[in-house]
């Protein structure tokens, strides 16, 4: 059995002007049916910082988000983020993750 992956997609920079709304994708690979998908941000020598998750599959619950502008949306291979009214304080690192439940 493969193992579980998760990655950006390709063109992992983004480039955007104050108020604009930006999308940021990851693509994930499971044999599990139970998937958690989560979103963190680091900014330069700081700690990751939670931002949001959203499930996919046979889940479909989604996480409180660290802010309201933050969305998520989940499909059975991949996942996006949503940050709208972009600041200059959203430049930053962002990580995607991947949790399985029970096969």
């Amino acid at each position: 059995m493969a193992a579980d992956q998760i990655g950006p997609n390709k063109g992992t920079n983004v480039i955007s002007t104050e108020g604009e709304s930006v999308t940021m994708s990851c693509t994930y690979d499971t044999s599990s049916r139970t998937v958690r998908l989560y979103w963190f941000r680091q900014y330069r020598d700081g700690e990751p910082q939670y931002l949001m998750w959203k499930e996919a599959r046979a889940w479909s619950d989604t996480g409180t988000p660290a802010e309201p502008r933050f969305q998520s949306t989940t499909s059975e291979t991949s996942t996006e983020l949503i940050i709208t009214g972009v600041t200059l304080s959203d430049s930053a690192l962002y990580y995607c993750a991947l949790r399985v439940g029970a096969q």
